[in-house]
C-alpha cells in the first residue's frame, strides 16, 4: 500500500518573459479548494491590472481532484500547460497561478502552451517537493499493570505515541503510518485494548 504523496514545501515564485510578455508563477501547498480561492484572490487583488491570472490545481493524496483555467487565454494554452507541470512532478495538494502581462507581440497558442508551462516550472524549480506520510490516528486504553504487555505487542512497529497519559488507566494515542494500521489494529485488538481508531490524517 502506498501512503506517501509529494507536495510543495512552501510558497515559490517563477519568471518567464519572450517577446516583451512576462509570465509571473506562483505556487503554493494547499488542501482545500477555499483556500485555492483564497491563493487566487490574493493574486488577483495584487496584479490588479493584469489581463489574465491562469492556474491549475490537483488536490488529494493521488491528485484526483483537478481543475486548470485559461481565464480568457486560447482553450488549454494555460491552465493545461500548468497542471502539466504538477503532474509531470507528481505534485498534489498544491495550486500555481500564473500572471501574464501582454508585450504587444502575440505568441501563439504554442508559445503560450511553452510560455505558461515555462513558468509554472520554473515556480517548482524554486520550491522545496516534500514526501508527506498518511496515517491514522490510533487510541488506546489499557490498565497501567499491562503496560510490559502492550509495550511487548506493539514493540515491531517502533511506534512513539504522540500523545500519553499514565495513571491507573493509561492512554496512547500513535499516528500510525497507513501501510501498517491495519496491523496495528488487529494486534490491538488481540488485547482487547483498542478504544478508537480514526483515517483522519
Amino acid at each position: 500500500m502506498d501512503d506517501t504523496y509529494r507536495t510543495l514545501g512552501g510558497a515559490s515564485e517563477g519568471l518567464y518573459k519572450e517577446k516583451g510578455s512576462k509570465f509571473i508563477a506562483y505556487a503554493w501547498p494547499v488542501q482545500t479548494e477555499a483556500e485555492v480561492e483564497q491563493r487566487l484572490g490574493e493574486v488577483r487583488k495584487k496584479h490588479y491590472d493584469a489581463r489574465h491570472v491562469c492556474y491549475a490545481w490537483r488536490l488529494g493524496p493521488e491528485g484526483k481532484k483537478f481543475r486548470a483555467n485559461d481565464d480568457g487565454e486560447p482553450s488549454h494554452s494555460a491552465g493545461d500547460p500548468i497542471l502539466n507541470e504538477l503532474k509531470s512532478k507528481a505534485v498534489s495538494n498544491a495550486v500555481i497561478a500564473v500572471v501574464r502581462y501582454f508585450g504587444g507581440v502575440k505568441l501563439g497558442v504554442g508559445g503560450l502552451i511553452r510560455a505558461y508551462g515555462a513558468a509554472a516550472g520554473d515556480a517548482l524549480e524554486e520550491n522545496e517537493i516534500v514526501e508527506v506520510i498518511l496515517t491514522d490516528q490510533i487510541e488506546i486504553r489499557f490498565p497501567y499493570d499491562r503496560t510490559s504487555d502492550v509495550n511487548r505487542a506493539l514493540h515491531p512497529f517502533r511506534l512513539e505515541p504522540s500523545e500519553r497519559e499514565y495513571t491507573v488507566d493509561c492512554r496512547l494515542v500513535y499516528d500510525v503510518r497507513q501501510s501498517i494500521s491495519e496491523k496495528v489494529r488487529s494486534v490491538c485488538r488481540e488485547l482487547g485494548i483498542l478504544v478508537d481508531d480514526n483515517a483522519d490524517k
